[in-house]
């Protein structure tokens, strides 16, 4: 199975997941049914699900539960939709796109976008702490989650962007490797998590999401000004209109394409002692680095 079919495969395992896990709620008589729809289309509108294709790739290579897995990524796509929704919201990046459609909150309306994404960040800590996730890992994936998407990981990284303004390049590469960078680095731990592989496994998948999403917010700053909305299903050019720092911007782009380049590099590089066994996963470091959306 190639890169793109393995890519297709995890984001089918993630939505079959999101959707098993959303459907109940609509007859349970306690969630109200239109903030289920609004999760549904926060979650189920369309997206590459690239850290849950992250999360089974890594338990994967070192022969983790499928299943398992699948459960994990979807928790991980729980709390990525949940940041978007709140991130397009107008007291934060004020984005009316996401995707090719409207955000949450023009669909619907701010106070629901907020409770969109509050509930599905509870709903990826209930997922990671029941079957078929192993009650073992369940301890250390949830503290994994708290950690990358809360004060020193995601949520921190958005109240520095928020506040990026005359920042140099040490304080963009702080503020995305926790913005951005965060959730696909713990995608890559949990999977190892998930298969209970050893301090260097785990430590080493680690390192290479950290330098994955390094090169993915490159890639994206790069888009930003380089791409199209009908590319990337969302408003670009908006950091250089709003006086934004990003690495592009402050070294130029030739000089970020080669950051990029090297960056990816190295990722694949972290991958060496797994052999041919790692081999989708340097698929991903190419993706990273040619995407267009």
């Amino acid at each position: 199975m190639g890169f793109a079919e393995r890519l297709s495969a995890a984001a089918a395992a993630t939505d079959a997941v999101l959707k098993t896990t959303l459907e109940p709620m609509r007859a349970d008589g306690r969630s109200p049914a239109t903030l289920v729809d609004a999760c549904d289309y926060a979650l189920l509108g369309g997206g590459k699900r690239f850290r849950p294709f992250l999360v089974i790739e890594s338990a994967r290579l070192l022969d983790g539960p499928a299943d398992a897995a699948a459960a994990v990524g979807a928790a991980f796509e729980c709390l990525h939709a949940y940041s978007l929704v709140h991130d397009d919201l107008p007291a934060m990046d004020d984005d009316d796109l996401r995707r090719g459609r409207p955000t949450v909150h023009k669909a619907y309306d701010e106070a629901t976008a907020i409770l969109v994404g509050d509930g599905l960040q509870s709903l990826a800590f209930e997922i990671i702490t029941a079957p078929p996730v192993p009650a073992e890992a369940a301890g250390p994936l949830a503290r994994l989650l708290a950690r990358e998407s809360g004060l020193a990981g995601m949520v921190g990284g958005q109240y520095r962007d928020l506040n990026a303004l005359g920042l140099d390049a040490a304080g963009v590469r702080l503020m995305q490797s926790m913005k951005t960078g965060a959730l696909i680095r713990g995608s890559c731990e949990a999977g190892a998590i998930v298969a209970g592989a050893d301090d260097e496994q785990r430590a080493r998948l680690a390192r290479f999401g950290a330098l994955l999403g390094e090169a993915f917010q490159l890639a994206d700053d790069l888009l930003d000004l380089e791409g199209t909305a009908e590319e990337t299903g969302k408003r670009v050019g908006k950091d250089a209109e709003e006086g934004k720092a990003t690495i592009p911007q402050l070294v130029g782009i030739p000089a970020a394409r080669q950051r990029l380049a090297e960056t990816v590099a190295t990722a694949a590089d972290e991958l060496a002692p797994f052999g041919d066994a790692a081999g989708t996963l340097r698929e991903a470091c190419r993706f990273v680095a040619e995407r267009r959306s």
